[in-house]
């Protein structure tokens, strides 16, 4: 057998120095802008700016972080597509990229990075209005504050990096200060107590609170570095002082919506309206106003209990009332110290009070209620004209 080894033929390895070559000066798309809007091609144009939506770094981590509200599996770049197809239309952003004669390149890159990053930024301030003002405020104090420092770039002041990757920390710490992994962080931020909520309320029309003034929310961030022990960039900062905070975004979301994410939206939902109709509140008034003629014959049948006597019929309406009606009603043997009687009289009469109340019916709660708040006017009134003619007397 030959000792020699196999040699790659010619014609491969100037395929893979090719292939090789390919990959290093491969190109980010772009697409023909231009010729898309001078033809008006609505199809290739929804297309492209579907593709920018779908490739975008802050629409994908928005749709990870669960920030963006979808109703299916595609949905949510579907939808966003839709609304920076209205924006840029609306604006005449496509009739001024013909005008101004911009090249396809700088098309794409204002669409993506200008567009694109403002409409989401809006989506992101109306579904989470608090915690972006609170993500905003966070990174401009360890910015303009005295008390932080950045990290990142010690010994080149000139390197540029997102604001989200910046790392910071306390201004008297060691410019060679330890950095801790994320999970260790997370447990150490433990022992920073939860922050009470600052509900004054501040902004242009004053219905925003406030959560947290500045003051106290740069001695928080202080704490959060001080339980941490070690410089964090901007992203973690954000999420560590902000899970300290009592932070309340409220969004509606779709009823539709279905419970999993990955679950494709392929039915409707048609909630029943569980509100009572035209004919069932005119029935309900009509029980309630029928609820509320009851009164009388109960009155009546605890008056014909006692014989029809007066004094007893007074004492049966004062034990009905503080028994049953007053809202500074005591117990028995209070009420019975009240009215300057036995205890067995009141637990007498109580029996023969209810046991009339057991032999009312009602068709529902409301109309309980209706008849209750009707017999507590008419009781109440009884007993002022009682006190009123004890005082005459």
């Amino acid at each position: 057998m030959s000792s020699k080894k196999s040699q790659a033929h010619p014609s491969e390895k100037s395929k893979k120095k090719k292939k090789k070559k390919f990959v290093r000066n491969k190109r980010i798309k772009v697409a023909k802008w231009n010729k898309c809007l001078v033809s008006s091609d609505v199809n290739q144009i929804w297309t492209e700016l579907h593709r920018i939506v779908s490739s975008h770094p802050l629409v994908r981590a928005s749709k990870r972080a669960g920030f963006l509200v979808e109703e299916g599996k595609y949905n949510v770049y579907t939808d966003m597509t839709q609304e920076l197809f209205v924006a840029l239309l609306s604006k005449e952003r496509f009739q001024h990229y013909l005008d101004t004669e911009m090249s396809d390149p700088e098309i794409e890159a204002e669409i993506s990075q200008i567009e694109l990053t403002n409409l989401l930024t809006a989506q992101l301030r109306k579904r989470h209005p608090e915690s972006y003002r609170l993500a905003r405020r966070v990174s401009t104090l360890i910015q303009t504050s005295e008390t932080f420092k950045r990290f990142d770039n010690i010994g080149n002041e000139e390197i540029h990096r997102r604001l989200a990757d910046r790392v910071y920390g306390l201004a008297s710490w060691k410019d060679a200060k330890l950095t801790r992994s994320q999970q260790e962080m997370e447990q150490r931020i433990k022992n920073v107590s939860f922050q009470t909520r600052d509900t004054r309320m501040v902004g242009c029309t004053g219905d925003a609170q406030i959560v947290i003034s500045n003051v106290e929310l740069e001695k928080l961030i202080v704490r959060v570095f001080k339980a941490v022990d070690s410089p964090v960039n901007v992203r973690s900062l954000r999420g560590l002082v902000m899970g300290r905070l009592p932070i309340m975004d409220i969004y509606l979301v779709p009823i539709t919506a279905p419970s999993n994410r990955n679950e494709d939206y392929t039915y409707d939902l048609d909630p029943a309206d569980l509100r009572e109709n035209p004919e069932e509140e005119a029935l309900r008034i009509e029980a309630e106003t029928e609820a509320a003629g009851f009164v009388d014959s109960f009155l009546g049948a605890l008056n014909k209990a006692v014989r029809g006597k007066a004094k007893q019929y007074n004492r049966m309406i004062k034990i009905l009332w503080h028994c049953y009606l007053s809202n500074d009603g005591g117990t028995q043997l209070e009420v019975a110290d009240r009215l300057g009687v036995s205890d067995s009289l009141v637990s007498d009469y109580r029996k023969r009070i209810e046991a009339n109340l057991q032999e009312l019916s009602f068709g529902g709660v409301n109309e309980a209620r209706q008849f209750e708040k009707v017999l507590k006017l008419h009781v109440k009134e009884m007993i002022e004209v009682q006190q009123e003619e004890e005082i005459v007397a």
